[in-house]
């Protein structure tokens, strides 16, 4: 059976038992401050479980896109070394809201195992929770004695709580679980070891598939457990490894889900899978990271150096460098497998297949980037080695392989792989020391301390109310206390509220909350999941009284100019650039819009102008906003709504409408009533962010106002101090005309005082053991004219060794030349010179062994420079 089938078996056998199939969510996580990936299937419904929100169908199936690379959950070491590990993989599952629990949950992965897929029931042994002291768990017998009805008890295992208790991290729904494993041994190695006593013992062919969690439990911030209102079925199996066991192969990576691309891997590099381990596990990590990179940049996520884009960067680097060391890939080669992923996923995930061109564009400018990279921290490594050399060390101190990590992107293995090579080592324990402050550093600056929430009144869901509202009567429902950088503060969450919290690229509102004479200020609103949470500094004195909830008026209506406009330009830059345009990421506060779009080329100012024009003629014609609650998500495309990649919308959305000829999206945030409300838009700053990604900066009513009028200010001001001319234009011109002139003359007069120099060093020259020495200190306009006249001195003095110690600008340089003759005859060098004398001047430097510079923060150090320099070359022989 193949991998799309066997898919699609899976969706339609719990579409049999009345599951509804839902769409996987995005990969990258948004609104859940413990998540910065999808992980688990479970991650979207994980209000539901919580009971923050009802669920629209009691049962569900869908395949998720998971990546486990961060935090409790990473297999990032493993994957491609081992034969089941995997950055990105799909999630099959179902789910039970308060539906079904155990029973039909455990017969019916037996029932789809074994009869429709057909796998062989005494390869398959299945483990229960056995308990835990710690948390005062009992067995759970309840799923023991259910799978006593199906399977022999010499095939059931208790398991241990690391084993057979999921948690999705610190905090949060969690409860004890079955496993379904299977055994895919050869009959004779089964014949020799009982596949019971290999369960959960890291052996290669006797793996978990299937995990049916049984939600119970919420783990509180103090570590204990609480009963979560209702219980619920959480199962996951992972795709890769059934598509393993039915098609009966020893590896994930040798089913039709990775071969088509270990093929291609094949073709390009024209290597053999399985011939050798390293270039094996290279083509493997390559397969695999692929679809995790891909994936992720489709979902919005861009590789950067924060966070969630850090992650998929160091991703995307591993492959590289695999591909570049047991490969030799030397040019970008991972962008060329997108035709093939968008071929092989397509179906399942759209969006791959949507933005094919984009997600190529970005991986190949991320390879070319960071092959650079490599480059040049071979040529470090080339330098510490060499230095090395000098001192006799065969060890490469763990300071340095960090910097080379931190700097590079260089992995320890590959440091000590190429430190090897040259019969080097590298102190593992100095850079796991390095690292580990590095992490420190890293976990303070992030860490926070939630408490547990505290309720205040009987929980009936929550109501935003901020369309339409600005305050509104308000009783806080729950609060917890949180420690951060920051300091001491709370969350509340309110029964009605007013308040916006950010998403979509929208910032929170702020404002107040207001009793008896009490005021609290509210800093921050926030979305945790779909939980609306108000940041305050303190605790009202009596939480249980009603609050008149205020929103800060101006914050907003500046906020909804700058997104109303945003909606505009997208629109505009659809017209002007083309149909491509998609949005990329944004951001809208009361001062400034940021909108980032798909797109390859630089705009031009006539394109800017052109938007520009677009988004002022559309505010000038005072548009009224139409808006549309939650319409059905099909009639919305029907009526040709924007969707964004990496937004995971519900069955119903809201539509918003500037002219349904103009702009139509989908969106969640707060507009102005009418475009004329914007007043004034302005573009600041157009520039690339990433591969194919652009960003503009603009501005809108009060602050276009006050740039423009600040322009117009410093025009006036360049009036007069140009006396009020009738063309600015013409006299500015005229101005930097005569300034280019008198630059050229001044000049001529630095190439007539450095030539007059020249001749003055060159009769200065002492002839010392076969060497025409010129040590001097000089004084000289810039570093450009200490290296034009080192090297004329070289061209012009035979056999020379020239340093220049020099004052330029009141900084010390100095510039050391040797002739090639002597660098190959006396083994001279100048790099290794400079950064000797350098010590004098509190630098440092470098260059090639003819040619050195450095430069300092002691110009007093010059002499010193001379009189060390006259000292060295007085001894060489």
């Amino acid at each position: 059976m193949e991998a799309k089938k066997i898919r699609n078996t899976f969706i339609e056998f719990f579409q049999s038992k009345q599951h509804h199939y839902i769409a996987s969510s995005p990969i990258v996580v948004k609104n859940d401050p413990t998540l910065m990936f999808t992980n688990a299937g479970m991650n979207q419904f994980k209000d539901f479980f919580l009971g923050n929100d009802i669920p629209k169908f009691t049962r569900v199936a869908n395949s998720q896109k998971c990546l486990r690379v961060s935090g409790k959950h990473n297999d990032l070491e493993e994957v491609g070394v081992d034969t089941y590990h995997h950055t990105m993989f799909e999630m099959l599952g179902n789910w039970s809201f308060g539906d079904y629990f155990k029973k039909e949950a455990i017969e019916w992965a037996w029932e789809l195992l074994t009869e429709v897929y057909g796998l062989p029931k005494d390869r398959l042994y299945v483990s229960v929770f056995g308990g835990d002291v710690g948390d005062n768990l009992e067995k759970d017998t309840e799923a023991f004695d259910i799978w006593k009805g199906i399977v022999p008890e010499n095939r059931i295992l208790f398991g241990s709580k690391k084993d057979n208790f999921w948690e999705m991290g610190d905090t949060g729904p969690c409860g004890p679980c079955s496993e379904i494993h299977i055994d895919l041994r050869t009959a004779e190695e089964r014949s020799k070891d009982n596949g019971y006593d290999l369960v959960n013992n890291d052996h290669p062919q006797v793996i978990e598939i299937w995990n049916l969690v049984f939600m119970q439990f919420n783990r509180l911030a103090d570590g204990s457990l609480k009963e979560l209102p209702a219980k619920h079925v959480d199962t996951g199996m992972g795709f890769e490894r059934l598509v393993r066991a039915i098609q009966q192969k020893s590896s994930n990576y040798d089913t039709d889900v990775f071969m088509p691309f270990i093929h291609a891997v094949e073709m390009k590099s024209g290597k053999s899978y399985g011939k050798d381990e390293k270039t094996d596990i290279a083509m493997r990590v390559i397969v695999d990271h692929i679809r995790a990179i891909a994936f992720t940049i489709a979902d919005g996520q861009l590789p950067s150096n924060n966070k969630a884009g850090y992650v998929i960067r160091r991703i995307l680097r591993r492959a590289v460098r695999y591909g570049y060391t047991f490969l030799g890939f030397q040019k970008p080669f991972l962008h060329e497998l997108m035709p093939l992923l968008a071929e092989n996923f397509g179906d399942i995930f759209p969006e791959v297949a949507a933005q094919q061109d984009f997600i190529a564009k970005v991986i190949m400018e991320e390879e070319s980037s960071f092959l650079r990279t490599l480059e040049n921290g071979l040529k470090k490594l080339d330098q510490i080695k060499e230095e090395m050399g000098k001192t006799g060390s065969q060890i490469i101190e763990g300071k340095v392989a960090f910097e080379l990590y931190d700097t590079y992107g260089f992995p320890l293995d590959l440091t000590s792989l190429i430190a090897r090579e040259s019969g080097y080592s590298v102190d593992e324990t100095g850079f796991a020391k390095e690292m580990e402050v590095q992490k420190t550093r890293s976990r303070a600056a992030a860490e926070q301390e939630t408490g547990d929430w505290v309720l205040v009144h009987e929980e009936e869901g929550v109501e935003f109310v901020g369309y339409d509202y600005l305050q509104s009567q308000s009783r806080i429902v729950k609060y917890r206390q949180i420690k951060d950088k920051k300091g001491d503060r709370y969350q509340l969450v309110l029964d009605r509220t007013p308040f916006y919290a950010e998403s979509g690229g929208q910032v929170g509102d702020q404002g107040w909350l207001q009793s008896d004479g009490e005021r609290i200020q509210v800093l921050d609103t926030k979305k945790e999941n779909d939980l609306i949470v108000h940041f305050v500094d303190r605790l009202p004195s009596d939480p249980k009284v009603v609050f008149a909830a205020q929103v800060n008026e101006q914050k907003r209506r500046l906020t909804m100019s700058n997104h109303s406009a945003t909606h505009l330009l997208h629109a505009a830059l659809r017209e002007v650039l083309g149909g491509h345009v998609q949005q990329k990421g944004s951001l809208v506060n009361e001062d400034v819009l940021r909108f980032d779009f798909s797109h390859f080329a630089k705009m031009s100012e006539e394109e800017i102008a052109a938007v520009e024009q677009i988004v002022n003629t559309k505010i000038r014609e005072n548009i009224a906003l139409g808006e549309q609650r939650n319409v059905p998500i099909e009639e919305a495309k029907k009526q040709g709504a924007i969707a964004l990649f990496g937004e995971k919308y519900g069955d119903f959305v809201r539509v918003i409408t500037f002219d349904r000829h103009f702009s139509v999206e989908l969106c969640g945030g707060t507009h102005v009533p009418a475009t004329g409300n914007i007043g004034l838009f302005k573009i600041i700053s157009e520039g690339s962010i990433s591969a194919g990604v652009r960003r503009i900066e603009a501005i809108t009513a009060n602050a276009a106002e006050a740039y423009i009028n600040g322009q117009l200010a410093l025009v006036k001001e360049m009036q007069e101090l140009l006396k009020n001319p009738k063309d600015l234009k013409k006299s500015l011109e005229a101005l930097m005309q005569e300034r280019n002139e008198l630059k050229k003359e001044i000049e001529a007069l630095h190439l007539k005082e450095a030539a007059s120099l020249k001749t003055s060093l060159m009769q200065k020259a002492l002839q010392v053991n076969g060497m025409n020495l010129i040590i001097e200190s000089v004084k000289l306009p810039s570093a450009e004219a200490l290296k034009k006249l080192a090297f004329e001195l070289k061209n012009e003095v035979d056999q020379v060794v020239a340093v220049l110690a020099a004052e330029i600008d009141g900084k010390p340089q100095i510039a050391v030349v040797i002739h090639e003759d002597l660098v190959e005859a006396k083994g001279l060098n100048a790099g290794n010179t400079v950064r000797e004398l350098a010590k004098s001047i509190q630098g440092g430097g470098g260059g090639q062994p003819f040619f050195a510079t450095a430069g300092g923060k002691n110009l007093a150090g010059l002499p010193e420079v001379v009189e060390k320099a006259k000292a060295i070359f007085a001894h060489q022989s």
